[in-house]
């Protein structure tokens, strides 16, 4: 297991920037604004011979609630807890605070190995605001720029030297889950429930998850990967730019996943947000599985599922291949069954079909209903391949593409479902004009 390194400090010192900086990627949220991470949000690095993980964490106090605030404190101290380092971040353009000498009062009951980190020093001509931080009486200080990578070589030399040396994981087939859905209807609920473990912070208050945090799950000794991400609401709803970098960051999750967990919450029903959130995940080719949470406030009889059920098909018919289940993320309720449905919907939209058995499927659909003609002239079907799975992309040679009314292809879509097994998964059709030779 490689070693972990957590990122602490008070909000708006520049913990996600420093994340950014160490992984080589922008999987943390940055803005000019106190308390933007809130949730643990882990992220691979390596350094020289060294595989490490690192975690941003929230800022130990800002301008959050008070329900919040000591949701986001009790993560700090469980990323202190679960680390073998700790990079303890101040800023170096504002001084010492009481925050911080509180923060550092506690890592020194830590065992950990802590570096003390100025930030926002841009070059040696801010070096000198190192001596405002001597009152702490911590030692050594070094002094770096997150934002334009000063002083970050020093910092890491001494980081990872007292870590243990990892190996780098063996790539595996881990599936990725995206949990989808509108602000407030259970995501980060489900998945703490699924790793019996408030690895997430879990809060009434709609919007409070804003990064995209992916976390490794083992179900049956099979690993998958959730990626727990914002609400998505209604554009005419997001106005404050943060929120808008939160929506780009959950749909560019949207792009790394293969299966989109799109949660609803069953006691309001399907809303016009919840069909569109849906149509987000199929036009970017997802498999999906619809998750009806909170079915426990729901009042119901023998007919209540069933019914419901119905009601999600009719509402979102362009969906209608996805499963459909009804879950309580609160109670538990049939929250394991996800992962037999995700096995199930995972096997087909990953398939491939052989060309010969495709051609002889499609002959035959053909036949039993033929296309309408096309300016008095009659389209052919040439041949079909199977070009791309995940989701299987079919392209179809044809003398007339243009000619292929939209019924008619859905005709041979749901016609090649039935034939090759294929029910449960998003499945495209893609018409071209054979090149004449």
């Amino acid at each position: 297991m490689k070693p972990i390194v957590a990122i602490v400090g008070r909000p708006n010192v520049g913990k996600s920037t420093l994340f950014n900086r160490i992984t080589r990627s922008r999987k943390a949220l940055v803005d000019d604004f106190p308390g933007v991470t809130r949730d643990r949000n882990y992220g691979d690095a390596w350094w020289d011979e060294t595989a490490f993980t690192v975690v941003d964490t929230g800022g130990f106090s800002g301008f959050e609630s008070d329900a919040l605030r000591s949701l986001v404190t009790y993560q700090v101290i469980q990323a202190i807890e679960e680390a073998d380092a700790i990079v303890m971040l101040f800023d170096g353009r504002e001084g010492v605070t009481p925050i911080d000498e509180d923060l550092v009062q506690r890592l020194r009951e830590s065992s950990k190995p802590v570096f003390y980190t100025v930030n926002k020093i841009d070059g040696p001509r801010h070096e000198l605001l190192l001596s405002d931080f001597s009152v702490l009486g911590v030692d050594p200080l070094h002094s770096v720029s997150a934002e334009h990578g000063y002083g970050m070589h020093d910092l890491m030399e001494a980081l990872t030297a007292v870590l243990p040396r990892g190996v780098p994981e063996a790539p595996t087939d881990r599936i990725r889950l995206a949990v989808i859905g509108r602000p407030n209807v259970g995501k980060s609920s489900l998945i703490n429930r699924l790793l019996g473990d408030e690895r997430l912070l879990v809060s009434e208050i709609p919007g409070t998850t804003r990064d995209a945090i992916d976390t490794v799950c083992t179900v049956n000794g099979k690993e998958y990967v959730l990626v727990d991400m914002a609400g998505i609401r209604r554009k005419a709803r997001v106005r404050k730019k943060l929120e808008k970098f939160s929506i780009i960051k959950a749909l560019r999750s949207l792009e790394r996943c293969d299966i989109a967990l799109v949660m609803m919450d069953a006691s309001e029903g399907v809303t016009d947000q919840d069909a569109n959130i849906a149509s987000y995940a199929l036009e970017r080719g997802r498999a999906c599985i619809v998750l009806l949470n909170k079915w426990d406030l729901v009042e119901k009889d023998s007919a209540t599922a069933k019914a419901y059920v119905d009601a999600v098909k009719e509402r979102l018919k362009f969906l209608r291949f996805a499963p459909v289940l009804t879950v309580s993320a609160l109670t538990g309720q049939r929250v394991f069954k996800i992962f037999d449905w995700v096995e199930t919907v995972y096997e087909q939209y990953t398939t491939r079909i052989n060309t010969g058995r495709l051609n002889r499927v499609l002959e035959a659909i053909i036949n039993k209903h033929q296309p309408p003609s096309y300016r008095g002239r009659l389209i052919k079907f040439y041949y079909a391949t199977q070009v791309v799975a995940a989701p299987p992309t079919f392209v179809c040679f044809v003398n007339y593409p243009k000619g292929i009314h939209f019924s008619y292809e859905r005709y041979v879509v749901n016609e090649l479902r039935e034939a090759l097994g294929l029910g449960w998964t998003p499945m495209r059709l893609i018409f071209r004009r054979r090149e004449k030779r």
